[in-house]
């Protein structure tokens, strides 16, 4: 029991006088005694109270429960009814106002603390819950993107500036409309959408005059209440501007594709051009090693990444001298040796370039064999990137099916024997399977 100040309003002087007598005794503060109606919104203002005694009969034009709807709703001011009415008709007019308490002439002391007490509990609770609300509602209302709260009748009860904005739809106009008629978008609706997948998603959004706006959103039930289906929230925002830049991104990217394309292709016919002996050797190295790639199903990064580097993986036979390289007969061991300094060299000429794909290790490592044999670091099995196992592979296939200046072409059935036998010990057995695979099975030609 606290300090509480309680208003009485009783228009009979002598129940008025026994109800403050009532009410002090019981521990509460009076803040004044009135009749009429009309006189309870000036005391209030003069000394607010936490409760109301209000007789519902009461002299003048306003009797308790007209004045009762004032209070709660604009004074946050709750009433306790006490009258020797209880006709059902009164009854039910007092319940629309959703007092906080219903006292029958006569009642005890005890009778009326509990009412009081449990009135002024109700009232706080209730002031708590609707400053929530008004805290909550004041977020939704700021937060960046479009909110729409349906009932579970999938009719609108909660409508955001942002999805006014949006949309096109006035707060007024969407509140009560069903979601379809207010959300309307292209193909499938947004809750089928959610009901085929509750993920974040995309769609296009119809405004009210017919614009298209594509945005992403996210569906959320809200709690079901005894066992009946709840509403839903949904969460939506203009993905516009994000889908234009997506847009010049990828255009940004095409272009600078198209220009590194262009530029390994520059590269490659440098090289060939100086060492016409082996004229399409890298175009014909990438076309096979792109091929095993696509069977060990690799990424389209990663393919597209080993198809660049085995364009270019001879670009260091340019340090090797002219004679050299175009020489008829069999290499010397010093000359041999100046030839085994190419995957360093091209790896010092590309090691700067910032591609999207290891293509200067790739490039070093063309030579390494998986018993750590090759050049020029000498790797061992996964020591060795597996574009460059695959460039490996690829590279003596075509090595060996060609002519060279100092030999005739041992044909593709040899090479084919080399990778088969040396398998594990030279050459990745998975990179071997997919190239004899697709060779076999008719699915490549260097032609």
């Amino acid at each position: 029991m606290g300090q509480a100040k309680i208003l009485v309003v009783e228009d009979e002087n002598l129940v008025a006088r026994d109800l403050v007598n009532m009410v002090r005794t019981l521990g509460y503060e009076v803040t004044d005694i009135v009749q009429t109606g009309e006189a309870v919104l000036p005391s209030i203002s003069q000394n607010p109270p936490d409760l109301a005694l209000m007789d519902i009969v009461l002299k003048g034009n306003l009797d308790g429960i007209a004045v009762a709807s004032v209070l709660w709703e604009e004074y946050s001011i709750p009433v306790v009814y006490i009258t020797s009415f209880a006709d059902d008709l009164t009854f039910e007019r007092a319940k629309l106002t959703e007092p906080f308490g219903y006292l029958i002439k006569p009642f005890e002391e005890r009778e009326l603390e509990l009412t009081i007490e449990t009135a002024l509990y109700k009232a706080k609770m209730q002031l708590l819950l609707k400053e929530k609300e008004q805290w909550l509602s004041t977020i939704l209302k700021s937060i960046g993107d479009g909110i729409i709260v349906t009932d579970s009748e999938g009719r609108v009860s909660f409508f955001n500036p942002i999805a006014q904005k949006l949309i096109g739809w006035s707060e007024s106009e969407a509140i009560a409309q069903p979601l379809e008629k207010v959300f309307k978008s292209k193909g499938i609706s947004p809750l089928e959408a959610h009901s085929k997948s509750p993920e974040l998603q995309e769609m296009i959004l119809f405004s009210k005059h017919g614009q298209e706006i594509p945005v992403e959103l996210i569906i959320t039930p809200l709690p079901e209440a005894k066992g009946q289906e709840g509403g839903k929230v949904i969460v939506f925002r203009d993905v516009t501007a994000r889908k234009k830049a997506e847009k010049e991104i990828q255009e940004s990217w095409a272009r600078l594709h198209r220009t590194l394309e262009g530029t390994i292709q520059a590269i490659s016919t440098t090289i060939e051009m100086r060492d016409p002996y082996t004229a399409g050797h890298q175009r014909r190295v990438a076309k096979l090693a792109e091929a095993i790639a696509r069977e060990l199903q690799l990424s389209a990064s990663q393919v597209e990444g080993i198809k660049f580097a085995a364009e270019i993986h001879d670009i260091g036979k340019i340090y090797v001298p002219a004679e050299i390289l175009s020489k008829p007969t069999k290499l010397t061991d010093l000359e041999y040796t100046i030839i085994k300094t190419h995957p360093q060299a091209g790896y010092e000429i590309l090691k700067n370039i910032e591609f999207p794909w290891p293509i200067a290790q790739i490039v070093l490592q063309h030579h390494e064999r998986m018993n750590g044999s090759g050049y020029p670091n000498g790797l061992k099995g996964d020591k060795i990137l597996l574009e460059a196992r695959i460039l490996a592979v690829a590279d003596v296939v075509e090595a060996m099916s060609s002519h060279r200046p100092y030999r005739p072409s041992f044909g593709l059935d040899k090479a084919l024997d080399e990778i088969n036998s040396n398998q594990g010990v030279l050459y990745d057995p998975e990179v071997v399977k997919a190239c004899l695979k697709i060779i076999s099975n008719n699915k490549f030609s260097f032609d």
